[in-house]
Parts: structure tokens; sequence; C-alpha cells
């Protein structure tokens, strides 16, 4: 997955977001909209760490959604074979 792709299906994942860094508020969801600037600023913003770690966070955690998407898509190929 890359950020494209996070922004046309960010109702569909901003809850894990949400999760993920509880600090965000609904507002804060909705300005950020899948966008990576937008989610780094505010990362800054709530829990005052660089742009930097911000970006790896962010960048990180798109990452890590991108396997869980592999594993999940894997597995239904594998159960569409039976």
């Amino acid at each position: 997955m890359n950020w494209e792709q996070l922004e046309g299906k960010w109702k569909q994942y901003k809850g894990e977001v949400r999760e993920k860094w509880g600090k965000l508020t609904d507002d804060d969801l909705h300005i950020i909209a899948g966008r990576r600037e937008q989610l780094i600023g505010r990362l800054q913003e709530r829990y005052g760490i660089a742009k930097e770690v911000a970006a790896r966070e962010a960048d990180e955690f798109v990452k890590a959604l991108t396997a869980e998407e592999e594993v999940e898509q894997r597995a239904n190929r594998a159960r569409a074979g039976r």
C-alpha cells in the first residue's frame, strides 16, 4: 500500500490510525484524510516529536498496513483455491 491508496481507503483505516495514535482527535483525522504530510504535521503537534521521527513512524505504519493486506490477500487466494 502506498499513500495514495491509504488516502483512497481512509475511512477504512482511520480507526487503526486512531488506535495507534490516540492523541489524534476526530478533527485531526478529518484534516489528515490519508495524506502523509498532514499526518506528519499532526503527529509533530500532538506528540511533540521531530518531523523526521513523525515521518518514520507514519511510513512504518503504512508498511505495516501493506504487510497485513498482503497476508489477507494470500489467505483469500488460498481459500479460493480450495
